[in-house]
């Protein structure tokens, strides 16, 4: 995929850009450039390779995702917050309709 000049010029005026017609055209070979690198990715057969949890993890298997035990630190304060709203339902903020 590539994109042309006249591309450039609508997605920054979408954008609500200003660019000169040197800088739409520099912006169009550095997104050129982008999609040239995502094709030849895209070219890479990656069957049968599994996922990492981090990329390091290839070239420094000593380096692992450090995670923490998933368990609750702090108590259910939310009838204690919800005691100053002006409205409140089944533990849910009750607000006003705004959009019609």
């Amino acid at each position: 995929m590539s994109l042309e000049l006249n591309d450039v010029k609508r997605i920054a005026n979408l954008a609500r850009l200003e660019l000169t017609e040197a800088e739409a055209t520099s912006t169009l070979e550095k997104l050129n450039g982008f999609f040239a690198i995502a094709e030849q990715l895209e070219a890479v057969d990656t069957t049968g390779v599994a996922p990492l949890s981090h990329p390091i993890a290839t070239v420094m298997p000593e380096i692992f995702l450090r995670l923490r035990e998933d368990k609750v630190t702090e108590s259910n304060h939310r009838e204690e917050y919800q005691q100053v709203a002006p409205a409140t339902q089944d533990g849910l903020y009750l607000v006003p309709k705004v959009i019609e």
